[in-house]
This record gives structure tokens, sequence and C-alpha cells, in this order.
């Protein structure tokens, strides 16, 4: 179903339902306004026995409980894994698809594209140190990037793969992220996998010759067949490799799920609970003011979170709101004795540790007679920094997703700790034209987020690495305040 075509599905239902055949719409998610007209039309048909009406749809919510109600509903999820989706994508190409004209750099380019689709797609079962959040990538953004590689194949035989990368990440994939850090990790695998390296150059001998970024040879070939025997080489089973994501991403992983079969076994049992208890149709009016409230029991007032964003968990809320009060009362002695800057400082001890961080920005641009616009901030590792006037030590920091022993990040083990703490270091606000402890080759800029959730970030921090940001990019490296 799409645009103009519902007449003709009216035409073809009404010719079905009189002949006794079977009919299948498809997308009905795409016409969610022309579904009230299809509910009409069913009730006034006079079907034979025989007839049978097929609907396929994406979930939707605006899509008309009514229809739903009166139908026999199939729920499908497609098989996990890296190695079931590349499966699925090139079961729904042709062979002339792939081998059109016989060009093999075309076909290494489609199956970089069906790898970029599958990394996106099974990437979200990691959130939030995969993605952030759960991202809509569909068919859809697959089909218009099948016709990007295909037309510039069609136009010409060299090209700027800059053009591809911008058009995936500002029109098609990129679409549909709203994250910067996010968008860090799709323009990496952008340039990880769509460049000549990887898509193939001549060598000396005229042969095609790949360096594909994983342990996988490219066939010299534009067979669909021998695409097929290298994905059915694949494991069952996703390695994080596949998607640059730590060793023990696994533990992280658990862990949300954990926690999110937890939230949802709460709310089952309080809806339970609650459909034993009262008979909603007869008693409405009656009991609503009451159901209302027990839909609202064990969550966090929205007046609570407008003061603070903390847990959801009005227990654990109240826990860290009175943890809080207690650190700051300390912070304001050290203040009033003029020893706050002299000590070491915990960002977790605030309810906005962002406003602290921007007080210390405009006191620096005071201190140093200069605008606040004109400064930059830095962290460091190696001891005081030097263009620092006003400077402060801050512990308890944590990192997810690599290790960090103060001067350069490294891999994850299986074994590792799926969050480490970090060592003390310096911040301080300094000149945008002043040299920072790292140069900016030998250093990444991580997310400082306040919970391990990713919701809501504090601040970034260079943090060295040693090159090759790509690798911490992509394992979703990302540091934290610690829990209170």
């Amino acid at each position: 179903m799409g645009q103009g075509q519902a007449d003709l599905a009216i035409q073809t239902l009404k010719e079905c339902a009189h002949n006794g055949e079977w009919l299948c719409l498809k997308n009905l998610h795409l016409v969610i306004s022309w579904l009230p007209v299809l509910e009409k039309e069913l009730n006034t048909l006079q079907p034979q026995p025989n007839f049978r009406l097929w609907l396929t749809a994406e979930v939707h919510p605006k899509f008309t409980p009514i229809l739903l109600q009166s139908s026999l509903k199939i729920t499908y999820e497609a098989p996990p894994g890296l190695k079931k989706n590349l499966l699925r994508t090139y079961e729904s190409w042709m062979p002339e698809q792939i081998n059109k004209k016989g060009n093999l750099s075309r076909a290494h380019s489609l199956f970089c594209l069906a790898w970029f689709h599958a990394v996106c797609q099974e990437r979200r079962n990691y959130i939030p140190q995969g993605w952030t959040k759960f991202y809509e990538f569909s068919l859809s953004d697959l089909r218009a990037g099948f016709d990007i590689i295909d037309r510039l194949f069609e136009d010409s035989k060299d090209f700027q793969w800059e053009f591809v990368h911008g058009l995936f990440e500002n029109a098609i994939y990129g679409g549909r992220i709203d994250n910067y850090f996010d968008m860090r990790v799709l323009r990496s695998y952008l340039e990880q996998l769509f460049n000549s390296r990887s898509i193939g150059s001549l060598n000396g001998r005229g042969k095609k010759m790949t360096t594909f970024p994983y342990s996988i040879s490219l066939p010299n070939s534009c067979s669909v067949l021998d695409y097929r025997n290298i994905i059915e080489s694949l494991p069952e089973d996703d390695k994080p490799e596949f998607f640059g994501l730590p060793a023990n991403i696994a533990r992280s992983s658990q862990r949300m799920i954990s926690s999110q079969v937890i939230s949802q076994l709460r709310i089952l049992s309080r809806s339970v609970t609650a459909g034993c208890k009262f008979d909603r149709e007869i008693w409405s009016t009656e009991l609503s003011p009451v159901l209302n409230l027990w839909k609202k029991l064990n969550q966090c007032p929205l007046t609570w979170q407008s003061k603070w964003e903390g847990p959801e968990d009005p227990l654990q809320y109240l826990r860290g709101l009175v943890a809080r009060a207690l650190a700051i009362q300390n912070w304001v002695e050290k203040a009033e004795e003029q020893k706050l800057l002299a000590d070491t400082l915990d960002l977790s001890d605030l309810f906005h540790p962002e406003t602290f961080l921007n007080a210390l920005r405009q006191e620096t641009a005071r201190v140093m007679s200069c605008s606040v616009d004109s400064l930059k901030f830095t962290a460091s590792w190696k001891g005081r920094i030097q263009e620092g006037k006003l400077q402060v030590k801050i512990s308890g920091l944590q990192l997810e997703g690599c290790s960090f022993d103060g001067k350069r990040l490294s891999e994850n083990l299986h074994d590792s700790p799926s969050v480490s703490s970090v060592l003390p270091c310096y911040m301080a606000w300094i000149p945008q034209d002043a040299y920072g402890p790292y140069s900016p080759e030998e250093c990444i800029s991580l997310p400082v987020y306040t919970t391990v959730e990713r919701d809501h970030v504090v601040t970034n921090i260079d943090v060295p690495c040693g090159g090759n940001q790509d690798q911490w990019i992509q394992c979703g490296a990302a540091l934290f305040l610690k829990n209170q």
C-alpha cells in the first residue's frame, strides 16, 4: 500500500470477496488515515466462504484498534543475529541485481551495504552501550542505500566515497539519529566500510584487491552464491568484534536486559492485581480516581523530576536525595573555609554537576578578564594543568567500554568488569588557543554521563588513547559519575 493505491485496493477487495479469493494488503502502517475506509468496506461486504483477507503492517501507535480486534493477529519477529540479517538481505536481492554488468566493485559495495545495515540493526541489542536508544533502521533505509550505490556505478566508474558518506549520514541512516555520539559511531562505520580499501582497487596484475575491515575475505566474483557462502560461514552467535564492541559486552547487555525484564514484570504484576480487584466497566466512575493513583504507584512524581532528574524508583530517589544533601553540606563548609577548590571533589555529590562546571567557567573568565566563549574545557591525568588559572581535582569517575590506567585506553578482556574506576584528574577551563595536556591526535573526546543509562550528558573529556579513535568510538566508551 502507498499513495494512490486506495481505490485499486478497494476494487480488488470487492472482487476477491465476490469470487471467494484471497487478498493480501501490505504495509498498512503507511496508510493509517485510510484504515477507517477499509473498516467501512469490510462491514458492508458479503464475502464468499472461501474469501480471506491478509493484512501486514509494522507497529504503529495510531493503528485502528477496531480492525485489530476483529482480526486474527500473528506477530513475526525477525531472528536476531548478524548472520540472519545478512541472509535476509541477500534473499531479498535478485542475482541480476548483484552481478549487474559484472562489476566487481559494485558487488563488493553491496556486500558492504548489507554488512553496514546489519551492524546498525543488530547493534540495537546492546543499548545503551551500542546505541543510546532504539533507532528505527528499516528495510526502506536498505533500499535507499541500494539505489544510491546503483546510481553511482551507473553514472561513473570513479567517484568520491565522501559523497556516499554524506548521503548515508545526513539523508538516510543518520536522519534517524539524534545523539551526537551515536552519529559519531555511524560515521566511523561509514568511513571503515565504504572506502577504496574495502571496495577494492587494481593491483599490478589487473586484479581487484580488497581489504575488508573484518576477518573476512570477499570473493573475486559477482556470484550471489559466493557471497551467501561467506555469510553461511559466519558464526550463529555474534562476535563483539563485528560491531567493534568490547569482549565483555555480554555483561552490560545482560544487566540491561535483566533490568528491563524486572520492570516489565512489575508492570504486569500491577495490572493483574488491578484486574482481579476491580471490574472497570461497572465501577469506572467510582474507581477511576483510585485506578489513576494505582497506575502512579512506585513512580516518582513529575514535580520531583523537574527539580532533579534522579532515579525513577521513589525509594532510590530519596536515598540519592539524602546522600547529595549531606555531601553538599560538606561542600558548603569547605567553601566557607576557602578550601573547596583545594580539595578533591566528586561531581556525583551534586544535583546538577554541569552547573558547577559552568560556574567554574564563569569564574575563570572573570579571573582571566576574558569572555566565556574564549575558553575550552580540558582534563589532565598528568598533574596540574599549566594554563588553568582555576582548576579542580575530580574523583569518582567510572568508565565503560574499555579500561584506563591514567596514561592511555586499553581493550577490555572477557573477564574484565563492565564498569571500572578512573584515577582522579584535574579539570580546568583554558584559552582556546592554549595547548592542552594532550595533542588532538593522541586523545579522544568521551562523554561524561550522570548514570550508566546514558540519559544525560554532563560534559565531554579528552582522554589519551594512543591513536585509532575509531576503535574507541565503536566500543561505546563513556564515562559516568559514581552512583551514590
